[in-house]
């Protein structure tokens, strides 16, 4: 596939940016689901016109379905992007990127989607579809998934489905978070992807950082005690990863352990643990659920983030080291690649 494509690339080059424009008009209709003409020429930064030729073509093949309300993707036009995925991987250079990332780092898998999520709500859109395929493809019967908050968690929890093979998964919260936005909780988080794939769950409806006195009080309750060995003993972790400023800020952090995070290089979070540019923990608040420890025997720790600003933070979890598989945009993979090099 990929000496022909190579032929392509030298013989019929205006054939491969034909596709590639194709693809992606394709792709941005599913992400979305229904979508108007000028809408989706916008986020494409194409003229009306042009995109109306192609919308003609792609419909007169019957990859697209137009009505009143806009325009969707058809069975065959989902059919065929399926088809096509491997293919123009290549073609963006994508393979060999996902396969150096993996390699780097020691990973199973490593999944990049084209686009940076910081400036493109439908690359952030299709990371959710690419973390829940991802889910889906490691997902046993009966198992139990633990889950982090974030707008890229609700991404992945909004693109799941009723499916035999996770109605009988238990998905639990990581770890408490009481302290942000209900839409992106962890709790809400889990209950969603729970509902959307017929499968049960619990929450954990304590606070995101407690002191020691209040976490030794917590745990004695016997129905927090249930829920958390239930996370503790997960066999699937689902986690995004943040910069180490941002989520000190969205977290509330009082400003002396934010000079502290400061002093000693925290760039990324995950799990409620500061990391800096070696992968090593610097920080760790006080939280009722998983633990970094805890993961050193979760079968399969799935990472989900993207964008150019977190290329940096993701390359710093990756080197501590627990990961198996990886789902990143190409801007967030280009980076990560530039911090392996130094």
């Amino acid at each position: 596939m990929r000496e022909i494509l190579d032929i392509q690339k030298q013989l019929l080059p205006d054939l491969m940016d034909i596709m590639k424009k194709r693809y992606s008009i394709l792709h941005h209709i599913l992400v979305s689901g229904v979508v108007g003409r000028r809408t989706l020429a916008s986020s494409l930064d194409m003229t009306e016109r042009v995109l109306r030729g192609e919308v003609d073509f792609l419909k007169e093949q019957g990859l697209l379905e137009t009505d009143a309300t806009g325009m969707k993707i058809s069975e065959s036009g989902r059919q065929l992007l399926e088809a096509m995925e491997p293919i123009v991987k290549v073609a963006f250079g994508l393979t060999d990127l996902e396969e150096n990332i993996r390699k780097a780092f020691n990973l199973t898998q490593v999944i990049i989607v084209p686009g940076d999520s910081d400036q493109s709500s439908f690359t952030k859109k299709e990371l959710g579809r690419a973390g829940a395929a991802a889910l889906r493809k490691y997902v046993g019967k009966d198992d139990i998934i633990a889950v982090t908050g974030g707008s890229t968690m609700a991404q992945i929890a909004n693109n799941l489905a009723i499916s035999s093979k996770m109605k009988g998964s238990l998905f639990v919260p990581a770890r408490g978070g009481l302290g942000e936005s209900v839409d992106m909780q962890a709790n809400t988080i889990a209950s969603t992807m729970a509902k959307k794939t017929g499968g049960k769950y619990r929450m954990l409806h304590v606070p995101d950082h407690l002191g020691e006195e209040a976490y030794q009080s917590l745990i004695q309750d016997s129905q927090i005690r249930e829920v958390v060995e239930a996370v503790r003993s997960c066999r699937i972790v689902v986690h995004g990863i943040g910069d180490a400023m941002v989520m000190a800020r969205r977290r509330k952090v009082d400003a002396e352990t934010t000079r502290s995070l400061q002093n000693d290089g925290a760039l990324a979070e995950a799990f409620g643990y500061y990391f800096d540019r070696q992968g090593n923990v610097v920080h760790k608040m006080p939280t009722v659920g998983l633990r970094l420890e805890d993961l050193q025997r979760v079968e399969v720790v799935i990472g989900v983030a993207g964008g150019k600003s977190k290329g940096e933070a993701i390359a710093s979890v990756l080197r501590y080291g627990q990961e198996d598989v990886l789902v990143i945009d190409e801007a967030a993979a280009i980076e990560v690649m530039e911090h392996v090099k130094k």
